[in-house]
């Protein structure tokens, strides 16, 4: 078969520039070739707007983002120059266009991003500093940042979104932490200010925006470890404890990038630490009980993972589609007719955890351990609690756990 794209092995036929708001004065030479040598100029009104030498047809990229993409494909073969803000591959338009087009279809030039003009502004170093990108995507990602002497880089949509950052701060008890307010970095409107969270009264700040967070207060802050104090979840009291979850986690042992189904979820919390665990992980949770699944959803918003997928139904009969997960946590509705659902569905190197209360599916466990090997380990803790004017050890239910690779 013929190659299906041979035009485009020596000229790329797209060119993605990345356009500071220092317009044309920010672009190198070959940046500007390309433009120069354009058939069509596509991208947002703004962009267009800081290059008004374009001499070629242009089209103003629609909004959603996502509207232009079918647009822009259309005039594959020719020559075009997408325009995109800053670097277009640090939370920029590039990766969604290049991820359907074949190596060597584009050539890319971007510009310094606005996370590295905020880092100049401030000082900071922005390879200890986490960089967020809120223009698009809930405050609530912050919340595994905020502690207190850390700082953050984040782009906001508009200055009103500034002014809700703010109140999320005040609100998370971080209402001391300092704003780096920083309006048109790079250009002739750039304008930095600064001001306490708990004390923000800008009324104009203009767009694009983005917000340095020196953070300072008394709210909580999340530990990096496994095993989260039970009362960061909501819970009706289906909750895998956190002695118990340290452990389940340690089992399932969560790599970066990995997808994890937490069948039975409850509240949620195995699956949401597997998602803490790196920014890049992803989570699908199982579970029959909406009210509970809806709780498990209001829990992974809340600790800024809101990648976890809920489906709600009993298992086997429901489980998540493609992809198959790397790793399986059953923590509720344990069954000879789940696990053998799951051994035949899923790809050996598949790891699986299950946990059991009741003899019954203590019972079930040590047979399949039997039949397939893995680990079993019975966990047995103790609280201390008052006895008479003392204190003495009040035991905790047993869990067996089975460890097991597919």
């Amino acid at each position: 078969m013929a190659d299906a794209a041979p035009q485009f092995r020596h000229r790329p036929w797209l060119t993605i520039i990345g356009v500071g708001e220092d317009g044309a004065d920010g672009l190198g030479p070959a940046a500007r070739a390309a433009l120069a040598e354009a058939e069509l100029v596509m991208g947002p009104a703004r962009h267009l707007t800081l290059l008004p030498a374009i001499t070629c047809p242009t089209i103003e990229w629609p909004v959603p983002f996502t509207d232009g993409i079918a647009p822009l494909m259309e005039h594959r073969g020719r020559r075009v120059v997408m325009l995109a803000s800053g670097d277009p591959f640090w939370f920029g338009a590039g990766t969604s266009v290049t991820q359907l087009l074949d190596p060597g279809e584009w050539l890319a030039y971007p510009a310094s991003s606005t996370f590295a003009l905020a880092a100049a502004r401030l000082g900071w170093p922005l390879q200890e500093t986490p960089c967020l990108g809120l223009h698009a995507a809930p405050l609530e990602r912050l919340r595994p940042h905020l502690v207190p002497g850390r700082r953050v880089l984040a782009l906001l949509r508009d200055g009103e979104a500034v002014t809700t950052l703010a109140h999320y701060l005040v609100r998370e008890g971080f209402g001391p932490s300092t704003l780096h307010v920083m309006e048109a970095l790079g250009g002739p409107r750039e304008r930095v200010r600064r001001v306490p969270a708990d004390a923000l009264a800008l009324t104009d700040i203009v767009h694009p925006v983005a917000v340095g967070i020196d953070c300072a207060g008394q709210g909580r802050t999340l530990p990096v470890t496994a095993g989260l104090p039970d009362d960061w979840f909501a819970s009706d009291g289906q909750i895998t404890k956190r002695p118990v979850r340290a452990l389940t986690l340690a089992a399932l042992a969560p790599r970066p990038g990995e997808l994890l189904w937490d069948i039975g979820a409850g509240s949620g919390s195995i699956g949401i630490e597997w998602l803490l665990a790196h920014p890049a992980n992803r989570a699908c949770a199982v579970e029959a009980d909406p009210v509970r699944a809806d709780r498990a959803c209001a829990n992974a918003a809340a600790l800024g993972v809101d990648r976890l997928e809920v489906v709600v139904g009993i298992a086997p009969d429901v489980l998540p589609g493609v992809p198959l997960p790397d790793a399986v946590f059953i923590g509720g509705g344990l069954s000879d007719a789940l696990l053998e659902t799951l051994w035949a569905r899923l790809p050996a190197g598949t790891r699986l955890v299950a946990n059991a209360v009741t003899l019954e599916s203590e019972a079930l466990l040590t047979r399949w351990h039997g039949q397939k090997g893995g680990s079993l380990l019975r966990i047995e803790l103790a609280d201390a609690a008052p006895l008479g004017n003392r204190h003495g050890w009040r035991a905790r239910y047993p869990v067996v756990q089975w460890s097991a690779v597919l």
